[in-house]
């Protein structure tokens, strides 16, 4: 996995191969001083763009987090430097199969006792059909 930063002023936008590459006009990333907030991220093949896992939002959600995680890597941070993540679901009903994926994520990537960041889900149609989930982070770095 090969990452990348472009200076752009006093931003810095952070760019990896760990994570798709953006579909449209932004940066995967962006820091600025010590906050870092990663782009939506989805449930993408980082290497094709592909969308994985059809129906599958458990496995949407846990390559969705990794990818996430690979921004967040590749910008000098860790699941333990965020402080919100904002979760995307097209549908009510997947949310508990959500919510244990995204647990499992956390014991995975915090030390034991770590401060777990804020969390908004929110409920919304996402732009490909195939998507169950789209996951943003904002992180803060010492």
């Amino acid at each position: 996995m090969s990452e990348k930063t472009q200076p752009l002023g006093e931003k810095t936008e952070i760019r990896t191969t760990g994570a798709p590459a953006p579909a449209w006009v932004f940066s995967q990333g962006v820091r600025k001083g010590p906050i870092l907030q990663v782009s939506g991220q989805g449930p993408q093949d980082p290497a094709t763009g592909a969308y994985l896992y059809e129906g599958d939002v458990r496995a949407q959600t846990r390559r969705t987090l990794e990818n996430v995680k690979a921004v967040l890597t590749a910008g000098g941070a860790s699941v333990a430097d965020v402080v919100m993540f904002r979760v995307y679901l097209t549908e009510r009903g997947h949310f508990a199969a959500m919510n244990e994926v995204y647990a499992d994520f956390l014991t995975e990537n915090l030390p034991a006792g770590a401060v777990k960041p804020c969390r908004t889900t929110v409920f919304v149609e996402l732009p490909h059909e195939v998507m169950l989930v789209e996951i943003d982070a904002q992180a803060v770095l010492d």
